[in-house]
C-alpha cells in the first residue's frame, strides 16, 4: 500500500508540472496575441517546453501501464497517441513563419489539453487522498500488543 501511495504522490507532481507547462504555453500565445512579445520569443519558448512535456506525459501513461492501473492508463492513452503522432509528422513545433495563422489553433489544442490534464488533476487528487486515507486505516499495519498471561 506505501507503493501505490508513492506513485499517487509522483502522479500528483507530474500532473502539476504538466498543468504549469501548459498554462505557460497558453501565456506565451496570449502573449503573441496581444502584441507584448515577437514571434521568434514565442515560438522559442514555447518550442523549447514541447518534448519535455511529451517525454513527461508518456512516461506518466507508461507509469500506470507498468503499475496495473488500467484506468489511468486509457485515461491517459489517447493523449500520449495524439503526442506521438504530431511527433511522427513533425507538427509538434510551432513554426516562427507561421504562427500567426495557426494562432488560434494552437490555443484551442492547448486549451483541449489544459482541460484534460485537469482532469487528470482532480482524479489523481482523489486517489491520493483516498489511498492515504485508506493506508492510515489499514487493519494489517496496526499490531495489537499480546496480553501477558501470567
Amino acid at each position: 500500500m506505501a507503493w501505490d501511495l508513492f506513485l499517487w504522490l509522483i502522479s500528483f507532481f507530474v500532473s502539476m508540472a504538466l498543468l504549469a507547462v501548459v498554462i505557460y504555453q497558453l501565456i506565451c500565445l496570449s502573449d503573441l496575441e496581444f502584441d507584448c512579445i515577437n514571434p521568434y520569443d514565442s515560438s522559442s519558448r514555447i518550442n523549447a517546453v514541447v518534448i519535455p512535456e511529451f517525454i513527461v506525459q508518456g512516461t506518466l501513461c507508461a507509469l500506470y501501464l507498468v503499475t496495473w492501473h488500467w484506468f489511468m492508463f486509457l485515461i491517459t492513452a489517447p493523449v500520449m497517441y495524439y503526442h506521438l503522432r504530431l511527433y511522427m509528422k513533425r507538427q509538434h513545433f510551432i513554426d516562427v513563419t507561421e504562427i500567426f495563422r495557426l494562432l488560434n489553433g494552437e490555443k484551442k489544442h492547448r486549451m483541449v489539453k489544459l482541460a484534460f490534464y485537469l482532469l487528470l488533476f482532480f482524479s489523481v487528487v482523489y486517489r491520493l487522498v483516498a489511498t492515504a486515507v485508506i493506508s492510515l486505516f489499514d487493519d494489517d499495519d496496526i499490531r495489537v500488543p499480546e496480553s501477558r498471561v501470567f
